[in-house]
């Protein structure tokens, strides 16, 4: 082979004949090694021929040589494409997939040495090679240096999901050193797909995450692509180029999958953990001592197989072995968990629970998981059966040791727990709301003067045990706890059922999933009558000894009486053929916030029912003074037949020119059951809604200022036909106004509430009140119709 002089003389020099003689032995040496990987594949494709024509070898070479002259082709390109052919594999559709976008020659490929011998010789000379730094070299002299690519890194994934370089190829002197081993958490390029599982496509290395070679090339881009076999991902195959990286055509792309594939394979090779047995399964020591260190655990543990199928895909996990501790959530005996598939022991952990896609994660990439909050859901006798437990995943080798602590596993604390109970008159609870199952202590029973034959009540029927003055406290209770999401407590008096009235403290808080969703309801109950009466005792002693707070609450008790008396929460139906009506009325959250809402229902001396809400501006005894003077003017007003505008019409006179500057809202309406006809105006309140059919919509924006703002003011009336099974409702604003939020978004929250299906009048006015999400500390009334 002719060396060329190296410059500045002849090679006179001892060391000019040194770097000649060394660089001719290295070319000699490549060529040595790509002719040794011709010549297997060459040799390669002589045994196809051999098994297929049934001839000699020597016969296979002549019809080799003869085919390739035919075909116009070297008979190396011969030798690949008749592997390819007898291959089916992803180097073969990669070939085919090249060769069909070079016929196109669009201008991202480059039309160089043919990829199929390419990616041929790249695999020939990676099956050969002793390590994987050998690997990586001959990744990038085949495969990649054609494609523009100047540096190759493998990374081997650690069970713990650190990295080590296992072999690397075009890098300045020192990087591998450098980047010898990545601590678990350390972002970089390969961390990222390896933690994302799939391939990370950086254009450049300056807006990027770091990585091996970053202070050689800032700019350069790179791509690294996980390398994984029957589910489990062995490391990172990570290609670099000296400049920001273009888009790369799908060709190209799956020739990195090809090469990723390749060191997967050569990872499992060459990993410590390769071996396995016959059935794909690890070796017989290593499962016995993972196997010990689940039976050194106080806590239940499985140790798990990966399953895959034909193709290599990960379809499942077997339950190799099962500690003596183990307590399975549906109570069955460890035989019958003990060697099964885990999705056949629990078929809900694929979807509901997310225990099997964090399972899959764990093998894949080596990282631990812990839950502090996981639901593992079994089947008994079809029906779904759940736990609510603490998880803890880490891979072992090719296994996984999954374990569990069941919460309700402190049984050894149950009797100290009752006696505390006891003594404190606490009674304990707890509701499933993905089972059903409501679970009551004996103190609970004892407390509500119910026998535990007659089984618990739910949460959401407290209303239906306490006094009906306290359905507000736990309206908002519910609302927190339910809706919300919130802990919530609430002082209510319970009525038992043998006529003794006990006040109660409830406090309660909700178990929620990763989605936010509610799961169960825990809390308990406290029996606080002694300590009710003190705080009465010691509430007159309070008024009796401060004058001016007495004069203040006198005050607020007035108009909360008064707004009481005129305003209860519910009221009676009234007496009117195909209808029926209900009301709820809601108080200020806050005593001196006392307001001037209002709802009437009436019927007519004309059989015709006059309903209306308003809302008087401002707070307090003239507010409330206020509501009662418009209140009462109305219904006065509405017997002389007077249509809904005439009488807001009337009723603003009243505001503007016979009171002292009130001002307010207020919708009215008239329907008459004979023809089912309503007709109604409003003067600046919001529109009433109307359900029909399961879907709830707002009746149209009339025009209409609010009452007292001028002295002659018209309203705008309109009428609509009422069907059987139409609900109406009209309210104030207290059920919809958000400080954070616009009054369309609020009325659009609202339009979906009141759509919920339930199954009377007062389970519907109920509902909006619970999942309202007012926050303004407002008042607020409901009145509705349903037509029957």
């Amino acid at each position: 082979m002719p060396v060329a002089e190296p410059p500045g003389g002849p090679l006179t020099s001892p060391v000019g004949r040194l770097a000649v003689t060394v660089e001719r032995l290295r070319h000699e040496v490549q060529a040595a090694h790509a002719a040794a990987d011709g010549r297997a594949l060459m040799d390669l494709a002589k045994g196809v021929l051999v098994e297929r024509l049934h001839c000699g070898p020597a016969e296979a070479a002549r019809q080799l040589s003869e085919l390739a002259e035919q075909s116009a082709m070297t008979p190396l390109e011969l030798a690949v494409d008749i592997i390819n052919q007898a291959a089916h594999d992803r180097l073969t559709e990669v070939a085919v997939d090249f060769a069909t976008a070079v016929r196109g020659t669009p201008p991202a490929i480059p039309p160089t040495v043919s990829a199929a011998v390419r990616l041929r010789t790249a695999e020939c000379s990676a099956l050969a090679a002793e390590d994987t730094q050998a690997v990586a070299d001959s990744l990038l002299q085949h495969a990649l240096e054609p494609l523009g690519a100047t540096g190759v890194a493998i990374w081997a994934a650690g069970a713990d999901g650190s990295l080590t370089l296992a072999g690397s190829s075009g890098f300045p002197e020192g990087e591998a050193e450098r980047w010898r081993y990545v601590p678990p958490g350390v972002a970089t390029v390969a961390r990222t797909a390896l933690t994302e599982r799939r391939p990370e496509w950086i254009r450049s290395l300056a807006a990027g995450p770091p990585s091996i070679g970053r202070t050689h090339h800032p700019d350069g881009g790179r791509v690294a692509v996980p390398t994984g076999v029957g589910g489990r991902i062995h490391g990172v195959l990570e290609i670099c180029w000296p400049a920001p990286l273009a888009a790369q055509p799908p060709v190209v792309v799956r020739q990195f999958e090809a090469l990723a594939e390749l060191c997967a394979h050569t990872l499992e090779i060459h990993s410590p953990s390769a071996s396995t047995t016959p059935d794909g399964s690890p070796p017989r020591t290593v499962l016995s001592e993972l196997a010990d260190l689940a039976d050194s655990l106080y806590d239940p543990a499985l140790v798990l197989i990966p399953q895959v199928d034909d193709t290599g895909h990960l379809t499942d996990f077997r339950i190799h072995h099962v500690n003596q501790s183990f307590r399975d959530p549906a109570g069955r005996p460890r035989s019958t968990v003990d060697g099964a598939l885990l999705l056949e022991a629990y078929p809900l952990a694929a979807d509901e629970s997310g225990l099997f896609s964090h399972l899959e994660r764990v093998y894949a990439t080596g990282e631990p998981f812990r839950a502090g909050h996981m639901t593992l859901t079994a089947l008994v006798d079809q029906v779904p059966l759940s736990s609510v437990a603490e998880v803890s995943m880490t891979r072992h080798g090719d296994s996984v040791l999954l374990i569990w602590r069941i919460e309700d596993e402190m049984a050894r604390l149950a009797n100290l727990l009752e006696h505390a109970q006891r003594l404190g008159r606490i009674g304990g609870f707890e509701e499933n709301f993905v089972t059903g199952e409501i679970t009551w202590n004996s103190q609970l029973f004892a407390l509500y003067g119910r026998a535990e034959s007659d089984g618990p009540a739910p949460v959401e029927d407290l209303r239906a045990h306490a006094h009906p003055d306290d359905a507000v406290a736990i309206g908002r209770f519910l609302r927190t706890v339910l809706h919300h999401r919130k802990p919530a407590s609430a002082a209510f008096r319970l009525l038992r059922p043998d006529g003794v009235t006990r006040h109660i403290r409830v406090v309660a808080e909700p178990v929620v999933d990763i989605d936010d969703s509610l799961l169960a309801v825990r809390g308990a109950y406290q029996d606080v009558s002694a300590q009710h009466w003190t705080e009465v005792a010691l509430a007159a002693t309070r008024d009796q000894l401060a004058h001016t707070e007495q004069q203040s609450a006198e005050r607020n008790r007035l108009a909360l009486q008064l707004q009481q008396a005129i305003m209860p929460s519910t009221a009676a139906p009234l007496d009117a053929p195909g209808l029926r009506t209900a009301v709820r009325y809601r108080p200020a959250e806050t005593d001196h916030l006392v307001g001037g809402d209002w709802y009437d229902a009436v019927v007519l001396p004309s059989k015709h029912i006059l309903l209306s809400v308003g809302d008087v501006a401002g707070h307090g005894i003239e507010a409330a003074t206020s509501m009662v003077v418009l209140r009462n003017a109305l219904r006065g007003l509405a017997v002389t037949g007077a249509g809904p505008a005439q009488l807001l019409s009337w009723l603003n006179s009243v505001a503007h020119h016979l009171s002292d500057s009130v001002t307010a809202t207020a919708v009215c309406a008239l329907y008459d059951p004979s023809s089912r006809v309503l007709r109604w105006a409003r003067a600046g309140h919001l529109p009433p809604v109307l359900v029909r059919d399961g879907q709830a919509t707002t009746l149209p924006l009339l025009k209409g200022l609010l009452l007292g703002a001028a002295s002659d003011i018209t309203y705008q009336e309109a009428e609509m036909r009422l069907e059987v099974g139409d609900t109406l409702l009209m309210y104030t604003d207290g059920l919809v106004e958000r400080r954070d939020r616009s009054m369309e978004e609020s009325l659009k929250h609202l339009l979906m509430t009141a759509s919920a299906k339930k199954t009377t009048l007062d389970q519907r006015l109920d509902h909006l009140l619970t999942y309202s999400r007012s926050d303004t500390d407002d008042d607020t009334c409901i009145i509705s119709i349903e037509v029957m």
